[in-house]
């Protein structure tokens, strides 16, 4: 369970992120979104919230139900499972943190 990806897990990454380019608010200016990627079924997804808006950085509660890990005691998405990674969406193509880290300072 150490390695679900949970709201912890988001705050731990953008701190390590933050001046890099990395996190939402240093790179939206560039065009990136905040989304999440799962290498194992190749399936990207924008950062929503639980109704559906998109979300202007990470949240778990607007993502699809077979990535849910664990719900919360008031039915919020506590964890997703370990396959899928937090990054950006820029021009149709995912990003991860480190890549858009890289981009966004060209």
């Amino acid at each position: 369970m150490n390695n679900l990806l949970t709201t912890e897990t988001l705050r731990r990454q953008n701190l390590a992120f933050v001046g890099t380019g990395g996190v939402s608010q240093e790179n939206r200016g560039s065009g990136f979104r905040p989304a999440f990627y799962d290498p194992a079924t190749g399936r990207a997804e924008l950062a929503r919230f639980a109704d559906g808006r998109p979300a202007p950085m990470h949240l778990l509660d607007g993502l699809p139900e077979e990535w849910v890990a664990q719900r919360d005691n008031s039915g919020h998405i506590a964890a997703i499972k370990p396959t899928v990674i937090a990054g950006f969406i820029r021009g149709g193509f995912f990003y991860t943190r480190e890549q858009a880290a890289a981009a966004a300072l060209h």
